[in-house]
């Protein structure tokens, strides 16, 4: 089962989308599965310094403070259900996640998905600011990635503008949104839906393949 993977780091949707399709994984323990991550950068406009993170949100989403207020204890709260922390105070900055989606892409397929959930942790549990290098180094080395061989991927200036690439390919094939799962090339699911969705989408996938198969 190929399960490709649109998302973007500081995006809380995607984490708790990425929870959904595991905990479904756990569950459908079927055939083996190669899941591919796909950089979907939200905003590449924001400066390698970051921005102030509620102002930025609240101009972003034109909100006034109490609102945000409020659409952070709603995100907040479906974090929990599906097991999840999103710490929005402890959040000090908006930030560029093309880095992040760098060390992804660096990262042995073995411990990506790892990485992908540590630096989800690091930002949203921790408030770390992810679009620093010093940040996702002390993520790859603890994950036993080479230090120096990492220093030089993420300072890699056609491996950062390849991210961007993606992303923008991302785009002009139709995705809108994220989080955003393609099983097999055939079935879609758009956004963080529940378990019992992805369990239906990879039933349907493979059925789809035993069919292509027959045929």
């Amino acid at each position: 089962m190929l399960i490709d993977i649109f998302h973007d780091t500081v995006c809380p949707w995607c984490r708790i989308g990425k929870k959904h399709l595991f905990d479904a994984l756990v569950k459908w323990e079927d055939e083996a599965v190669n899941i591919r991550w796909h950089p979907f950068l939200l905003d590449n406009t924001v400066p390698s310094e970051g921005y102030e993170f509620r102002r930025f949100m609240q101009v972003r989403k034109g909100i006034s403070i109490a609102e945000l207020q409020q659409m952070f204890k709603y995100t907040r709260q479906a974090g929990e259900a599906a097991g999840v922390k999103l710490d929005f105070d402890k959040i000090r900055l908006a930030v560029n996640t093309k880095l992040s989606h760098r060390l992804i892409a660096a990262a042995p397929v073995n411990i990506r998905n790892n990485i992908v959930e540590a630096i989800y942790q690091a930002y949203f549990e921790e408030g770390l600011n992810i679009g620093d290098i010093e940040v996702l180094i002390a993520i790859g080395t603890y994950h036993q990635m080479d230090e120096k061989k990492l220093r030089l991927q993420l300072n890699n200036d056609n491996a950062i503008n390849a991210v961007v690439a993606a992303s923008t390919f991302a785009r002009l094939n139709g995705i809108t949104s994220v989080p955003f799962f393609i099983f097999n090339n055939k079935v879609k699911v758009d956004g963080s839906q529940s378990v019992n969705v992805f369990l239906r989408a990879l039933n349907r996938a493979a059925f789809m393949e035993v069919l292509a198969k027959q045929w």
